[in-house]
Order: structure tokens, then sequence, then C-alpha cells
């Protein structure tokens, strides 16, 4: 069902591309034929011209540019540019060129020659002399241009509203999807709210039992952790205030958690206690979410032997919180993509977590994430950057 779902929806797309191919290129044919022949009027009334030109010469002997009847047909209601020079070049009359081309030679011998190659020049003889004669040097009129450029313009016109529809359609599916995810994070909060409760209430009562009570103490350690990171679910999609929070502390609390639970052959080292306290607005529930999936992948880079260090930083406007570990490293043509939904280089889970990272540093705190350094076989380090506040 689905296959043929995803079938229909491609043949469906390929129709609807023939289709607006085929009417762009009919909208072109049938524009081109129009100036096709509106070009040949063109040039039809330029020969009635000379034509009438000749005769006058023929009956008058001459004279024939000052004869009204002349004038009238040349001038009036004409939109077709021409210039009548004699043999030696020398302009009798012209139409629609400005006049400060007719007065200067090179503009003039640069608007006769681009005349030329719009239509071939008609001459126009005088019958008592072959050394005397007109020549009539004329170009496109501004309705045939339009016709030669208005499919293009069309296409374009079309071309800008296909690609807004994309956009339009691209916003909403991706606001569908995000509304999906808010109100899947949102029940797993709801759903992990009894248990939690339940785990609570046994903690207490071990609490009253002849039972190693610093294994209780570890136990309520992470039943506390599992509440923040239900707290976070349910803050996923919702306003999430900043209060000025001691980074040191913030981060210095996730790194205490972190370092409790990792492999003995694993260091995490931290230099966040031993400096000046430094400040940031931040919501530090999802902060310290940020920086346990910073610690977390660095830990999968690891595999088990390594070191870990998470270092802050700062200057006067901003704070730099690095996590940095002596891992397999990253390509650097994936320093972006990791950051991508979907992008994982493990064999298990769904690429969200740097994804999420990213998303709650830029769109929430108004902060940078990115990996400022990495090497295969030596290391990551990815670099938090928020702004910095004073007390």
């Amino acid at each position: 069902m689905k296959l043929s779902r995803a079938l229909f929806s491609f043949r469906h797309r390929v129709v609807v591309i023939f289709v607006g191919v085929a009417l762009g290129a009919l909208s072109l044919l049938y524009t081109n034929n129009m100036a096709h022949r509106l070009k040949e009027k063109e040039q039809h009334d330029v020969v009635l011209w000379a034509h009438a030109m000749e005769r006058v010469n023929r009956d008058a002997q001459g004279g024939a540019l000052e004869d009204p009847l002349v004038h009238d047909l040349i001038s009036n209601n004409n939109n077709i540019p021409f210039i009548i020079t004699n043999q030696d070049l020398e302009v009798l009359e012209s139409h629609l060129v400005p006049d400060r081309i007719i007065d200067h030679p090179d503009l003039l011998r640069r608007q006769i020659d681009r005349f030329t190659e719009e239509n071939p020049p008609l001459p126009v003889r005088f019958w008592w002399s072959a050394d005397h004669y007109h020549i009539i040097f004329y170009g496109k009129s501004r309705l045939l241009k339009s016709l030669y450029y208005f499919p293009y313009v069309q296409l374009l016109v079309i071309t800008v509203f296909v690609v807004l529809g994309f956009i339009a359609f691209r916003s909403s599916k991706h606001d569908e999807q995000n509304r999906v995810w808010i109100g899947l994070a949102k029940e797993t909060a709801h759903q992990l709210g009894t248990p939690t409760s339940s785990l609570l209430g046994w903690i207490e009562y071990l609490r009253t039992q002849q039972v190693d009570q610093s294994a209780v103490e570890e136990m309520q350690k992470d039943l506390t952790h599992l509440m923040k990171i239900v707290d976070r679910f349910s803050k996923i999609g919702s306003e999430t205030p900043l209060t000025p929070a001691n980074i040191n502390e913030v981060v210095g609390e996730s790194v205490m958690y972190f370092r409790k639970r990792i492999p003995r052959n694993v260091t995490l080292d931290y230099n966040g206690l031993a400096i000046a306290p430094v400040q940031a607005s931040i919501n530090a529930a999802l902060f310290e979410w940020v920086v346990e999936n910073l610690m977390k992948n660095s830990l999968d880079a690891l595999q088990g032997h390594g070191a870990i260090d998470v270092r802050i930083s700062s200057d006067d406007k901003h704070v730099m919180i690095d996590v940095k570990d002596t891992g397999k490293g990253i390509p650097k043509g994936n320093w972006k993509r990791i950051f991508e939904p979907g992008f994982t280089t493990k064999t298990r889970g769904w690429g969200l977590g740097l994804s999420l990272s990213r998303r709650i540093v830029e769109e929430y705190h108004q902060g940078r994430i990115a990996v400022v350094d990495s090497e295969i076989g030596r290391g990551t380090t990815i670099r938090i950057t928020l702004k910095r506040t004073f007390a």
C-alpha cells in the first residue's frame, strides 16, 4: 500500500512537472510566432515607406521627405525607430532615436550598426541618378521587443510562484512535523511522570531499611536526573524563560554527575570550578541537556578509552564552553552535517541529540554551537558560545 501511494505521488509530480513544461513551451512558441508576424508586418511597412519615397522622387524629382503625405505615412502613429541618411550617411530624418545619438558621430555609427543587425537597411533610389539614393536604417519597435521578452518574464513569474509555493508547503510541513515532535515530547514527559513518582516512593522506603545507604543515595541522584529529563521533555515547544545563571556551576553539576558514570579508562577533566565564575542567561534544565549530549557523544567517540576535557573561557562579550575528546574524530565534510536531524555514524540511535542541542542553543538561547576542531584519530572539540551577562 505504501509503495503504491509513493508511486502515485511520484507519477503525480511527474505529470504536474510535464504539464508545467508543456505550458511554458506553448507560451514561448505562441509568443515567438506573434513576434515573427509583427516583425514581418513592420518590415512590410518600411518597404511601403521606401516605395512611397521612390514614387514621390520619380514624380517630383526629389524632396520625398518634404512631401506631407510621405511624412505622415512614415512618422504618424509609428513606433518603429529609424534613421534615414543619404549615400554619405548624413542624417536626413530620424524617429524615436534620441538627439544625443544623432549629434554624436560614434554613437550614431553604433546605432546604425545595431539597426543593421536587427533588419537589413533599405535603399531608396533616385530614378534620374544611380549615384544618388537614401538609406532607411530601422530597428525593432518597443512592442516587438516586449513580445520577445514577454515569455521569459512570464516563465520567471511562474518560477517565482512555484518557489514561493514550495517554500510555503515546506514551511507548513515543517510546522506540522514540529507539532508532532512537540506532542510526542510532552506525552513522553507525561508518561514518565507515574513511574518516577513510584520510584521516589520506593527510594524513601529503602531509606528506612537496613541496606547500603550510599547505594540509595546514588539511586536518588539517578532519579533526580531522570526527573530533570522529564522536565526537559515538558519544556519542548513551550516558552522557556532565561535567567542569569553561574555557568561554572550549571556545567559543573552535569560534569560531576557524568564523572561517576563513565568507564574507568576514561578521564573527565573540568576547569570551571577553578576559575572565576561567569554568567549567561540560560534555561538551566535545557542547557544541562546540551552539555550532557556533548559529553555522551564524546564518550561514544572514545569507545571506552581516552579523555574528555570540558573547559570554560570568556571574553568581554561571550562565554565559551568547549567539550574536547581524544576520540576518533570527524571528517571536515561532516562538521556541519552532524547537527542535521537524522545524521549519525552510530549503529543505534536516531541522530537527534546534536540536532536538538543546536536547536536549544541557537533558537532558545540565541547562541552558537559548532565544531571548532577535529582530526581523524586525534579527537574533536565542539564549542558552545553564549552572550555573557554581568551581575
